[in-house]
Order: structure tokens, then C-alpha cells, then sequence
């Protein structure tokens, strides 16, 4: 690979930590329990310049960064970032890209531009060029483990208190075991947030192909119009069977780990709207990539969670759908960080503060509670 561009300012160093947060109450959706979030966060600096970007996933993250690709990116001009990840992507070759290493990739990747973006005094959304100033989103939880209160009052402050005219709880309960519960809280979510606001659920893979088709079918009254990962993302056979048997949209792709598993799942007619995570899928660099092969074939795309990282590469791209205000990760970043967006009416505006990158600063001494490596 090529050296720095002359006289360019390099990475000096790539510094790693790690923090477990607990989650608030108890969490699952239909595939999965867990009781704490896990942030590995990377700053690439230069100079007195820092840049900042993280991922969500296992601790050995951190490894992966610093025993992979620290080496790697250190000396590399911090203009080249789409650079900086191709070399990435080749050195853990033998490694295997996708999982936690992907996500030490993304994580690496963020910072770079947000790097890039401080030392050019640059709101990363002007760094990346806007196609739209306003971010829509869509208020995202809905455990499986909340009771009926629990759910009602997630609802309502999304709906009622902060404006946000879309939403999306979990389904698919225990692998598909409880179709009635499932079912009943579609019900009570669409009583709560009135005819008005747009209803969403996440399966989490938890049904089989025709289990998946009859709930679409029972909940048809309620008007879900957004309907993901009814089976796994692995099936696209399986997605495209849904995707042609319902009326609601069916998405996936949160699990893409790079640009050719995003590829083929957007070129086999699996899913309406493609998503993609800027956390897991290469950083940015790979998730614009995504929404140009989305555009290209007539298919929209959704940042899946990570808000505060999504927000200014979603603005870069006129394909967009949305981006998903996820309770756990907006709690923490909220929590751990500076300059947070407000969901307030339904959409986020990045850039708008005027502050450089993606605009959030890390709260050290506000995280080292949390700090586990």
C-alpha cells in the first residue's frame, strides 16, 4: 500500500478502551437476552487532534484493534481513509473479517474521519456532503421482558413527549414459542401510539418461514408496516418468501459484515429496505458504499442503531429512510458523551451545533466507572 501523502498530517496513534454498561431494566427480543451493553471505543490522534469512534460487541474487540490494525493505520495520512480501511480489511485476511473484527474495523474507520473532520474544522456531515438536513428516526425497544406498563411508557415518550412518529417493539418471543403475546402487544403498541403513527416490529429471526407469514397475516389490522428480520438474515430464500407473501416491508441486513454480504442480500429481492450498521458493516467508508449498491437497485436504506454515528453518514446519502433511535445505545452515548442530538419531532439535524466531526466529545472521568478494559 502507498505511504502518506507528502507533508499530510499521519496517524501518530490509535488508543483503545472498553466500557460495560448495564442495561436499565431486563432486556431481550425473540433470539436473545442480556443484561449490559459493551462500547469499544477507538481515538486516532494526531498531534493534539483527536478522533473518536466505537463499536458494539464483545470486549476481545479491543484486542483486534490494538494487536491488528493499530500497526496497520499508525504513520498513514489521515486524509486517506478509505485507504486506511482497505489495508485494514487485508490484514486481518487470515484473522476472518466478519464479527468483532469488523466491528474493530468500523470502529477504527469512524475515527479515522472524524479524525479527518477536526483537523479540517468540519462538521462531518459538510466533511461527507448533505443530501438532506434533517435525519428522520424511529424510537426503537420494546423488549420482549416489558410488561404491559414497561411498554406503555416507552411508547408514550416517544410518541406523546418527544414527537417521534414512528416506532418498533420486539417480537417472536422465545423463538417463536408465544405467537399469542406477540401478538397481543402489537395490539396494545398500536392502541398506545393511535392510527397515526407508524408501527413497527423486529422478529430478530426468531420464526420459520410460514410461522412467519401467519403472523404477518394476524397482526394485518394493525397495520405494521415495517416488518424485520421475520426469519434469519442468513435466509434470504426464506426473506424473499416473506418479503412476496406479505403486505408490510421486510428488512434486513444489520448483521452485514461487509460490502459483499450487503450485496448480495440487496441483489436477491430479500428486502424492501436495506439496512446497514456503521458499527459492524467496515465504518463509514463501507456504509456509503451500501447505500450507493442500495440506490442502485431501487432499494432504500436505514442506519440500524448506533444513532450518534449514524446520523451524519445517513445525511450523505438520498436514499435514506431512517435511522434508528435505539433505547440502549441512546441511554449510553447520551450517558458517556458530549453533545448528544435531540430526537425531538421525529428527525435529528447533524452538524447543526457547528462542532467539528460528529460533533461528541468522550466523558473520561464521567465513564471510568464503566471502564472494564
Amino acid at each position: 500500500m502507498p505511504g502518506p501523502a507528502r507533508d499530510a498530517p499521519t496517524v501518530e496513534r490509535v488508543e483503545v478502551s472498553v466500557y460495560t454498561v448495564p442495561t436499565d431494566a431486563a432486556e431481550a427480543d425473540g433470539t436473545l437476552a442480556w443484561g449490559s451493553t459493551t462500547l469499544v471505543l477507538a481515538q486516532a490522534i494526531s498531534g493534539t487532534t483527536i478522533g473518536t469512534g466505537w463499536t458494539y460487541g464483545s470486549p476481545a474487540t479491543a484486542e483486534v484493534i490494538s494487536k491488528e490494525l493499530v500497526e496497520v493505520v499508525t504513520d498513514r495520512s489521515v486524509f486517506d481513509v478509505p485507504g486506511a480501511n482497505e489495508t485494514m480489511s487485508r490484514a486481518v485476511r487470515n484473522t476472518g473479517r466478519p464479527g468483532l473484527v469488523a466491528g474493530a474495523i468500523s470502529a477504527v474507520d469512524i475515527a479515522l474521519w472524524d479524525l479527518k473532520a477536526h483537523l479540517l474544522k468540519l462538521p462531518l456531515v459538510r466533511l461527507l456532503g448533505a443530501t438532506v438536513t434533517d435525519v428522520p428516526v424511529y424510537g426503537s425497544g420494546g423488549f420482549t421482558t416489558y410488561d404491559e406498563d414497561q411498554l406503555t411508557r416507552q411508547l408514550r415518550d416517544w410518541t406523546r413527549e418527544r414527537g417521534i412518529p414512528r416506532v418498533k417493539i420486539k417480537i417472536g418471543e422465545s423463538w417463536g414459542q408465544e405467537p399469542e403475546r406477540d401478538l397481543a402487544r402489537v395490539r396494545q403498541a398500536r392502541q398506545v401510539i393511535g392510527d397515526s403513527c407508524e408501527l413497527y416490529v423486529d422478529a430478530n429471526g426468531g420464526y420459520t418461514r410460514k410461522q412467519a407469514v401467519r403472523m404477518a397475516d394476524a397482526f394485518a389490522g394493525q397495520n405494521v408496516t415495517w416488518y424485520e428480520e421475520p426469519v434469519s438474515s442468513d435466509d434470504l430464500t426464506g426473506l424473499r418468501m416473506v418479503r412476496d407473501a406479505v403486505r408490510s416491508d421486510v428488512t434486513a441486513g444489520e448483521y452485514g459484515y461487509d460490502l459483499p454480504y450487503l450485496t448480495r442480500m440487496a441483489a436477491s429481492g430479500a428486502v424492501d429496505c436495506l439496512q446497514a450498521d456503521v458499527t459492524r458493516c467496515g465504518g463509514i467508508t463501507v456504509w456509503l458504499r451500501a447505500a450507493a449498491v442500495a440506490e442502485g437497485l431501487g432499494l432504500q436504506i436505514s442506519g440500524h442503531c448506533a444513532p450518534h454515528l449514524h446520523a451524519d453518514v445517513a445525511a450523505a446519502v438520498p436514499n435514506l429512510r431512517h435511522l434508528e433511535w435505539f433505547h440502549d445505545h441512546v441511554r449510553i452515548e447520551q450517558e458517556l458523551f458530549e453533545g448528544g442530538l435531540d430526537p425531538s419531532g421525529g428527525s435529528v439535524r447533524p452538524g447543526a451545533s457547528g462542532e467539528p466531526g460528529h460533533g461528541l466529545t468522550f466523558r473520561h472521568a464521567q465513564a471510568a466507572r464503566f471502564r472494564t478494559g
